[in-house]
């Protein structure tokens, strides 16, 4: 009997379950996580929450897990999008502690799933399954909790199904051309390439932008330099190889006022006209952390008149008030010691309007009489409510055509030409004015928008070069969109952090990417908080104002919004006010000086 044939069966046997098994391995090998950073190790890299970090403990493995915190009015949710195939079977899973913690997929073009757990007091696995519709190719993956309900902690969440087919880079752009060149920033664009879902920005072989559109603006230059730029063209693929080279020279900063202030300066409002709640603090009293002090106010004597008027603080309401002598004696003092005293123009009382040439004239002789009167170092351009709005027809804050806006940035040059390179020219609009408008911007395309909506931004522009300081008021405003295109509100260092990305990086402006507002230069740029909670909403303790400080400086302590750079040379803090800090035991103050030395 021939013992070879059942050995032999019993190999191929084995061989062809092997191969079995093999196929099966490999099979499953095909799939992948495709999740980013699902074990948030790399911090919120790949996330975007609503009001979500990072924490080290308690955590399901590795060294870091996410903690998000509804609120009310907010879930807090964290999304990411991710590169799927069409037609295709994923499994979702992840390990979540909390109250009310769901898990989920949108977008799939099926049916969207969710999992959730209505108590997990430790860690415990959520799983839940999808399959992909015939054309879907992004599905976003999502965790939240609850309104109201408590923090929750989730980790080590994954997406396992097939990885997208590879496709290739796209082509290098052509085209790419410089477009208006100032001081500190160049505006490039390009021609688009197909199948491209963004573009790398290079400046001297350094990557410094991503963008959707076709053009961008690189600010953050220095004057009279020559830069080299390039782009390249990015799909999931990678990036193409990049562009040909194109060169260009920013132009001198003729002035631009106050160029002998300290690295980082601390600004103030001094209330010099009135006392309110918090006393009247004398010139002398002023300590002298304060590198730039803003007497509050110059109104007008009437809103079209143009006609500006500074009134000192009368005894019967400031029974400390110093005589003109002294004010104007403490003043030079100051000067002496390096400080700028400036005369700031509005306030929430006064509107001003300049809706005519001689309205324009009038200002400008005002504001010199009452500069030259106290020998003061500049000007401080505080336009709120309706001080400031656009035409209809006025729609590109670089030409623009409403009176107001037109005379006052003539009034402006023309302070600027009277008093030289050393005239100081501060700003200080709401957000409603400046950041509101990478959403809207006057009444829009078909009417029916605030035409307030980014007003000061044709202004700001247009004296860009002439501009000392810019100090957005961060407070007492509502939600605003940041570049991460999510809503960010009052409370928190993530605010003040988003509001000054956006005037750093540069804007769209009513979301159109052929209208960018160029980036400021950071030594143009101050942020504006109240000094304590009697002196305006949106005041944040000293340790949000330390970590907005680290995160825009050092990009250290950032919480969940990413910034696009880092600005070591961000010029310091504005606050309202001097008057109120005091009231405060110099808070604000004390937490400048300790960071700044």
């Amino acid at each position: 009997m021939d013992r070879s044939r059942p050995l032999a069966f019993l190999i191929a046997a084995a061989l062809t379950l092997s191969g079995v098994t093999a196929l099966s391995s490999a099979a499953r090998a095909a799939d992948a996580d495709l999740a980013r950073n699902g074990g948030f190790e790399s911090g919120l890299d790949g996330w975007t929450c609503t009001a979500g970090t990072t924490v080290n403990s308690p955590v399901r493995s590795g060294s870091s897990a996410l903690r998000a915190t509804p609120s009310g009015a907010d879930n807090a949710r964290c999304a990411q999008t991710v590169t799927v195939k069409p037609d295709a079977q994923y499994t979702l899973s992840g390990y979540v502690r909390g109250s009310y913690v769901h898990l989920g997929a949108s977008g799939t073009g099926t049916t969207d799933v969710s999992a959730w757990a209505q108590s997990a007091p430790t860690w415990q696995q959520l799983t839940t399954t999808f399959r992909t519709g015939p054309t879907t190719t992004r599905v976003t993956l999502y965790t939240h909790g609850w309104y109201g309900t408590g923090a929750y902690h989730a980790d080590d969440i994954s997406l396992v199904g097939p990885g997208s087919d590879a496709t290739q880079p796209p082509a290098p752009p052509t085209g790419l051309k410089t477009g208006a060149v100032t001081s500190s920033s160049v505006a490039l664009s390009w021609t688009a390439v197909t199948g491209a879902t963004g573009y790398a920005v290079y400046r001297d072989g350094v990557k410094v932008r991503t963008v959707s559109g076709t053009s961008a603006t690189v600010g953050a230059l220095s004057p009279s330099t020559a830069y080299s730029f390039q782009v390249a063209a990015v799909n999931e693929a990678g990036e193409s190889a990049r562009s040909a080279t194109v060169t260009a020279t920013t132009t001198a900063r003729p002035g631009g006022g106050g160029t002998d202030l300290p690295a980082h300066a601390l600004v103030g409002y001094l209330h010099a006209s009135f006392a309110n709640g918090s006393g009247y603090t004398r010139m002398a009293d002023v300590p002298d952390s304060w590198d730039v002090i803003d007497l509050a106010f110059g109104e007008p004597t009437s809103v079209t008149s143009g006609d500006i008027r500074f009134e000192r603080c009368p005894v019967s309401e400031c029974p400390n008030v110093e005589s003109d002598a002294d004010f104007k004696a403490a003043i030079r003092a100051k000067q002496a010691a390096g400080k700028k005293v400036l005369i700031s123009i509005g306030g929430q009382n006064g509107q001003v309007q300049l809706t005519t040439t001689a309205a324009r004239d009038t200002f400008v002789s005002s504001v010199s009489k009452i500069i030259d009167e106290y020998g003061l170092d500049g000007l401080d351009i505080d336009f709120e409510g309706h001080s400031l709005s656009l035409n209809a027809d006025d729609t590109d804050f670089k030409n623009p055509k409403t009176p107001v806006v037109v005379n006052l940035i003539s009034a402006l040059k023309t302070l600027k030409a009277r008093y030289g390179d050393d005239f100081v020219l501060t700003m200080a609009p709401e957000t409603f004015f400046v950041q509101l408008g990478y959403q809207y911007y006057g009444t829009g395309k078909w009417g029916g928008q605030d035409p307030r909506s980014g007003a000061y931004l044709p202004v700001i522009h247009a004296l860009r070069d002439d501009l000392t300081l810019l100090h957005v008021q961060d407070y007492n405003s509502g939600p605003i969109m940041g570049l991460d295109n999510q809503y960010h509100s009052m409370g928190g260092a993530d605010f003040h952090i988003a509001m000054t990305d956006m005037l750093l990086t540069g804007f769209t402006v009513a979301g159109d990417a052929n209208n960018v507002f160029p980036p400021l230069r950071p030594d143009q740029v101050a942020i504006g908080m109240p000094a304590s909670t009697n002196a305006g909403n949106g005041h944040v303790p000293p340790a949000e104002v330390t970590k907005t400080l680290d995160c825009l400086t050092k990009k250290t302590n950032c919480g969940s919004y990413r910034t696009h750079g880092t600005w070591p040379a961000l010029r310091g803090l504005m606050t309202w006010s001097i008057n109120w800090d005091r009231y405060s035991n110099w808070e604000f103050q004390r937490t400048f000086d300790g960071y700044f030395g």
